[in-house]
């Protein structure tokens, strides 16, 4: 990207030409800076910041922002490097960290809204028909079912999170038409989560799964959001494929909360903390 904007450079206008160059003196500090602060400091106005952008190919400044900090991030020095032996505490927190940060965003690059938003039209039209939600997931992605369950349960809407794959294929068995499972894997290749998917597909349910693409889990659903994430213990720490999931359920819950709750979530939320408050620190 920054080859690009270099390369580019004979060809923008004098103004442009400032904003590029600022770019290019400090990427990091730049993907950071609201407009106005970028605009004072190359010496430009607001309109030739965004005007900037979009010579680049981009929406405006807040995509190409979200591009740049990407390609910032998967340029630190750690990115590439695996954790071995001679790492001091120091190394490996900030590998760690690093690799786990730029995995996030990457998935906020690559993420497709509109598939989250078919997704979110699905449970509120399950929640709206009153039809059962639930949430498959085994290992790690099992935790990931309880942590949306949870979620769920806050907004009001009941939920069932299932990680035993007898208990998702007897659950699966008897869904049928008006329902909605949310599968959840990193592989998308555990045999009872496949299973649970392909029967309730069969008794007419509607079946979301959060896997890499090109599973055969992904393959499976009728709603696919994607979150490819290559498990490996020499990039990413094992945690944050789980972490991405949690993630995925955030945003889809949250969208969730503001089609459904209107006025009456904010309320009923802040009474919810007080409670647990009171009960925490009597």
């Amino acid at each position: 990207m920054l080859d690009r904007i270099k390369a580019s450079l004979p060809s923008l206008a004098p103004a442009e030409q400032r904003v590029a160059r600022l770019v290019l003196l400090d990427p990091r500090t730049f993907a950071s800076l609201p407009v106005t602060e970028l605009a004072d400091r190359a010496h430009v106005s607001k309109p030739t910041v965004v005007r900037f952008c979009r010579s680049m190919g981009y929406d405006g400044l807040s995509d190409f922002k979200l591009k740049l900090a990407g390609t910032v991030s998967e340029g630190v020095p750690f990115i590439h490097r695996s954790v071995d032996v001679d790492d001091k505490t120091g190394d490996v927190l900030v590998k760690v960290i690093d690799n786990t940060v730029a995995a996030f965003l990457k998935y906020r690059n690559d993420a497709s809204s509109h598939a989250i938003e078919k997704a979110v039209d699905a449970l509120v039209a399950t929640y709206r028909n009153r039809g059962r939600i639930e949430f498959y997931g085994a290992g790690n992605s099992g935790i990931v079912a309880q942590d949306a369950q949870h979620k769920f349960f806050r907004l009001g809407i009941n939920a069932i999170a299932y990680s035993d794959g007898h208990m998702q294929v007897m659950s699966a068995s008897l869904l049928g038409p008006g329902d909605c499972v949310v599968i959840i894997s990193n592989s998308g290749r555990t045999r009872d989560l496949m299973d649970a998917a392909d029967i309730a597909r069969k008794h007419g349910a509607t079946v979301i799964v959060i896997t890499t693409s090109g599973s055969p889990l992904a393959q499976s659903g009728h709603i696919h959001l994607s979150a490819d994430h290559p498990e490996g213990y020499d990039r990413y720490s094992p945690m944050t494929s789980r972490l991405m999931h949690l993630m995925v359920i955030d945003i889809v819950a949250t969208c969730l909360a503001l089609r459904i709750g209107g006025t009456k979530l904010q309320p009923l939320l802040k009474e919810m903390k007080n409670n647990l408050k009171s009960k925490r620190y009597a």
